[in-house]
């Protein structure tokens, strides 16, 4: 059975074409077969062109189920956290490799104090405790204004003496050392009084003060007068007291050089202020410029 598009759209029974459309030219004839097994290859050819998937099984329809798929969505939401968590913590760590291996300014090493370099002056005079003649602690911040002499490993009993005489009344003399004084030292001019009107014995603290007497070696103990070699000393001479510093903690302190035989010699005002240090301190001619500002 097979018709022409050029029937005047008449169907070939005879009957009326109600006017229809005919079929496109392009198409040619078109033969309908009376047994449709016989379209199968063309099915075929239309579902691979057209991709047609074959029904699904049973498991295929359990899992395209609404739940099943929101469960997926979860499972994948899940599953991407810890693989961006893990590719970010891999971005980092190569980041940083990079960072460190890339050369960067180079650092200027940092100034460092050599045995060499000088100590800043000291300007006030540290809060120390020494031990006194009888073995007690005595601050020498409590003695100001004060001319402190480390005589560590110098024969300078006459040198103490002298600055004694040099000082008013109101300057302690503290003359410090290592070790107890010796008893050579000329104690008997600095046991009297605080001045040369009473000479009648030692001060009530029990320290001694300057005052004009004979050298150590003279014989005659009441013959007044100073030293020879001497500048003749203040009849309101200062107070001494003999201190010990076994650990030479004060030196340390004031950075003076380590003992070569002579003393040395600090001047602290009264607010203990240092005003001038004297590392070799030989006369007392050396600071009388500056006891006059003490």
């Amino acid at each position: 059975m097979a018709g022409a598009s050029d029937n005047g759209g008449w169907p070939p029974d005879g009957g009326s074409s109600d006017e229809l459309p005919d079929l496109p030219e392009e198409w040619g004839v078109i033969v309908i077969p009376d047994d449709l097994s016989e379209l199968a290859d063309e099915v075929e050819a239309v579902r691979a062109e057209l991709h047609l998937a074959p029904p699904p099984n049973r498991w295929q329809r359990f899992l395209r189920r609404p739940g099943m798929r929101r469960l997926r969505r979860a499972g994948a939401l899940l599953l991407r956290a810890p693989v961006l968590i893990v590719s970010m913590a891999i971005l980092v760590t190569v980041a940083s490799l990079f960072a460190s291996a890339w050369p960067g300014p180079v650092r200027q090493p940092a100034a460092q104090r050599t045995s060499g370099s000088t100590a800043a002056p000291v300007r006030t005079l540290p809060a120390l405790e020494l031990i006194g003649s009888e073995g007690q602690a005595v601050p020498i911040t409590g003695h100001m204004p004060v001319v402190i002499l480390l005589v560590d490993g110098c024969d300078c009993a006459g040198l103490i003496a002298e600055t004694a005489a040099a000082v008013d009344a109101e300057t302690t003399v503290l003359a410090v050392s290592r070790s107890a004084p010796s008893p050579a030292a000329p104690r008997g001019p600095l046991a009297t009084g605080p001045s040369s009107a009473a000479p009648g014995g030692p001060a009530a603290d029990g320290t001694s003060s300057a005052a004009p007497g004979p050298p150590a070696d003279a014989t005659s103990p009441a013959a007044p007068g100073p030293p020879a070699n001497a500048r003749t000393p203040r009849a309101d001479g200062g107070t001494v007291h003999y201190l010990r510093d076994p650990a030479g903690s004060l030196r340390e302190h004031l950075s003076l050089t380590a003992q070569d035989g002579t003393a040395a010699a600090i001047l602290v005002d009264q607010s203990g202020k240092i005003l001038r240090t004297v590392s070799h301190y030989v006369a007392v001619k050396a600071i009388l410029p500056d006891l006059e500002r003490l």
